[in-house]
Parts: C-alpha cells; sequence; structure tokens
C-alpha cells in the first residue's frame, strides 16, 4: 500500500512539477517584463491557490472540469471520458494549487535581473527568446530553481484540492498525504507514521535546499 501511494505520488508530482516549471515560468515573465491592463488582476487570479482552502480550489476544478462541469461536460459529450477520478486529476490539482509558488518565486528572479542585460542582448540583434534563454534565465536560475523545488513540494503535500477531484482510491489517485489520511481514519498508525515521516523528511530537504539557494543568490547580489 505504501509503495503504491509511493508510485502514483511520484507520478503526479513529476507530471505536476514539469507543467509547473514551463507554464510558470512563462507566466512569470509575462508579469515581470509586461505591461498591461489587468496584470494585477491576472496576478491575483494566479494567486488564489495559495489563500483559498484546498477545497474550495477542488470545488472549482469540479464546477469547471467534472463530468457535468462547463467544460468537463463538452469533454465527456465528445469523448466519452472525463479527468474525474483519475491520476492525472490529481495532477493538475496538484499543478493548480503548485503553480503560484512557482509563479512567485521566478518572477522576483526575473524582477531582479538588471533590464541592461537583456537590452544589450537586443541590441547585438538576439530576439527576445534567445534574450530570455541565454541572458536572463541564466541570471535567475538560483530564484527559478527554488520556485521549481517549493512547487514540487508543494505538490507532493496536496490533499484537499486532489480528494475533491480525483478522490483517494488505493493504485489509481491515492497520492502518499491521502494514504495518510486513509491510515489514520482506519487505525494503521505504523503506516500513517512511515508516510508522515518520508514526507516531513522530503519538505524538511526541499525548506533546506530552497533557502541555500536563497543565500547563495543573496551573497552573489552583494
Amino acid at each position: 500500500m505504501i509503495w503504491s501511494a509511493f508510485k502514483v505520488s511520484l507520478l503526479v508530482v513529476s507530471v505536476a512539477t514539469i507543467i509547473t516549471s514551463v507554464l510558470g515560468l512563462a507566466l512569470a515573465f509575462v508579469l515581470a517584463r509586461r505591461e498591461f491592463r489587468g496584470r494585477e488582476l491576472l496576478d491575483a487570479v494566479l494567486t488564489m491557490p495559495l489563500v483559498l482552502p484546498p477545497t474550495v480550489t477542488g470545488y472549482y476544478l469540479i464546477v469547471l472540469l467534472g463530468r457535468r462541469g462547463l467544460l468537463g461536460a463538452p469533454l465527456y459529450a465528445w469523448t466519452g471520458w472525463t479527468i474525474t477520478f483519475t491520476w492525472q486529476a490529481a495532477a493538475l490539482a496538484a499543478t493548480v494549487v503548485a503553480l503560484p509558488l512557482m509563479i512567485k518565486a521566478a518572477r522576483a528572479a526575473i524582477e531582479s535581473v538588471e533590464p541592461k542585460y537583456e537590452l544589450a542582448s537586443f541590441t547585438l540583434g538576439k530576439g527576445e527568446l534567445e534574450t530570455f534563454l541565454r541572458v536572463t534565465l541564466p541570471l535567475a536560475r538560483r530564484g527559478v530553481v527554488a520556485g521549481i523545488v517549493l512547487s514540487a513540494a508543494r505538490a507532493l503535500g496536496e490533499f484537499g484540492a486532489t480528494l475533491m477531484l480525483a478522490g483517494n482510491i488505493p493504485g489509481k489517485t491515492q497520492t502518499m498525504p491521502l494514504a495518510i489520511y486513509e491510515a489514520v481514519i482506519s487505525g494503521e498508525d505504523r503506516r500513517a507514521q512511515t508516510l508522515a515521516v518520508a514526507l516531513t523528511l522530503v519538505s524538511v530537504a526541499a525548506v533546506y535546499l530552497t533557502n541555500k539557494l536563497s543565500r547563495a543568490k543573496s551573497a552573489q547580489a552583494a
């Protein structure tokens, strides 16, 4: 049971981290380097999963993507498939709740890069994408990596939104936090302790690595 939950968590976190990293980096760049009407509103909307209870986030995901949801209903009508109660739903829930952490960290890292370096690249005839990949991203890499680590840790620990959208199906959608919940309510203290210690160690390692990267970034800036 523990190994099964670990495998599901590994799959969910891997997919969520890839999506969060790519999408979060793109959104962070837009928020950091673009001036447009509604930017602060977009930032507020993207930040909402940080302040909303996870169950509320899960409820909104059901309203949007459930079998009778705004997007889920036409998807089911066209394909006969619904995302609810699948591992993809668990990955989506983890992505949604972890995305704001990636955006916040990456945006701060990008904003810390002096625009003069990007302007110098533009004057040399480099395009915006090449400038971002070869100038901005390398200079902001420590903050970006910190964001990836934090968002991955948050995805690993996701519980409420996952339970709402994906359920708690052993071997299919049951992640490690959900396995802890089931172990506690069923009186399996040993299994709950093992899973809790494992998640705690991962969280401590993530925080340590993030702090180390932040200190290295501060020292480099000084």
